[in-house]
């Protein structure tokens, strides 16, 4: 059978290219003239063909005359700004940075340096212009990386960039991924100013000090109020235990245990109130790891059947077990299903056994303890329907109850 030939009226590349460069100009000229920013696209796509240094000079007159506008942006004229600026970036990141990067560069450090001006006359209730920004944070770092390996002075003005909106960076640092390599993080965090004191500034080095592997840099970043607290310091003594520095990873959890801002707790009037700080479940977690790391193997497990016994943890039992030898996890789990037959909150009880699973437990606990149920219908209806096959007067009994 003979193949039907295209559509002539279908909207398409090859059709189009069919009418010829002189049609197609005119028509690109027309839709043109009605809009501006396709105006400057083409602008920017003739200057590329021109070369990198005519392409650059359109670049600059652009990005200088966004930064020098002070006219707010309605929430109807964001499209328009955050498509201008994607088309802005194209030309720099595909274009001109692949002709000359320290130029490309140069370049994209003026594109970033427009948000903080953006921020403050547009009307951006969704937050689209800070992500537009955090996307293109990718390219900002895989440039930066090309533009220093052909010239090492090229890290200069991105610290310069860095210095001037520290704060801004430090998202952007967060937002490059892989883009941003170990080696780009060094090289970027032996040019900055360690001494300044500017808002943001401790937050972008700490990141980069994390990227860069200097862990030893990245401590001396963290504040008393940030080592005072449970998670992070459960967040240090990680990062410390990796590094197989287990002395300083138990200095970095007992040094939360210590009364502190980021510890205590506070009463209806504000004030602290007396007795042991509130420790978190990464804290806790983090110190069954140091006492594995330490060798005291048999209190890391006291304390993970404590946790479980204390939450009926899912996660914490199945390592608890994993760690038994044979035979004697079936002993532990039978002791694990009793403890939760009995356990105070017959919600978290019912859904343990549930989810586990271990529906005849499950269903041995309906009939026994029915009227402590409250959970709501459609959970029960879940639970219920788990049951109905093998264990159907549990479940129409906890369908009935509440």
């Amino acid at each position: 059978m003979a193949r039907r030939p295209a559509s002539p009226k279908r909207l398409n590349a090859a059709n189009l290219s069919g009418l010829g460069a002189d049609r197609l100009g005119e028509l690109l000229m027309q839709a043109a003239d009605a809009d501006a920013i396709l105006k400057r696209r083409l602008r920017l796509v003739l200057a590329a063909e021109a070369g990198p240094d005519l392409l650059a000079l359109e670049l600059d007159k652009r990005l200088s005359t966004i930064a020098a506008s002070r006219a707010r942006v309605s929430w109807r004229k964001r499209p328009d700004l955050l498509r201008d600026l994607d088309i802005l970036r194209g030309a720099i990141v595909d274009d001109l940075a692949v002709a000359a990067p320290r130029e490309g560069l140069e370049r994209l450090i003026a594109w970033f340096d427009l948000f903080r001006g953006l921020a403050t006359r547009v009307k951006d209730q969704k937050g689209e212009l800070a992500a537009a920004f955090e996307t293109a944070a990718p390219d900002l770092w895989r440039i930066a990386g090309a533009a220093v390996q052909a010239d090492e002075k090229a890290v200069a003005p991105l610290a310069q960039a860095v210095e001037r909106q520290p704060l801004e960076y430090a998202r952007w640092i967060g937002a490059g991924g892989e883009e941003l390599t170990p080696d780009m993080a060094r090289r970027l965090l032996d040019t900055l100013d360690k001494t300044s004191s500017a808002r943001g500034m401790r937050t972008a080095m700490r990141r980069l000090a994390d990227r860069a592997g200097d862990l030893d840099l990245w401590l001396s970043l963290t504040t008393p109020e940030e080592r005072g607290s449970p998670d992070f310091a459960a967040v240090m003594a990680k990062r410390l235990l990796v590094a197989d520095r287990i002395p300083e990873a138990r200095q970095a959890l007992e040094a939360a245990l210590a009364p502190s801002a980021g510890n205590r707790r506070w009463t209806f009037g504000r004030s602290p109130q007396a007795g042991p700080p509130t420790l978190t479940p990464a804290w806790e977690a983090t110190s069954i790891d140091l006492l594995e790391a330490e060798g005291r193997k048999d209190e890391a497990q006291e304390l993970r059947w404590a946790m479980f016994e204390r939450d009926l943890s899912a996660p914490v039992l199945r390592a608890y077990l994993a760690r038994l030898p044979d035979f004697d996890d079936v002993e532990a789990l039978d002791r694990a299903l009793a403890h939760a037959a009995t356990y105070a909150d017959f919600e978290t009880a019912l859904g343990f056994l549930m989810d586990w699973p271990a529906h005849r437990e499950a269903a041995a606990l309906v009939e026994r303890r029915i009227r402590e149920v409250r959970t709501p219908l459609l959970l029960r209806a879940d639970w219920a329907a788990r049951l109905a096959q093998k264990y159907p007067d549990a479940a129409e009994r906890l369908l009935a109850a509440g």
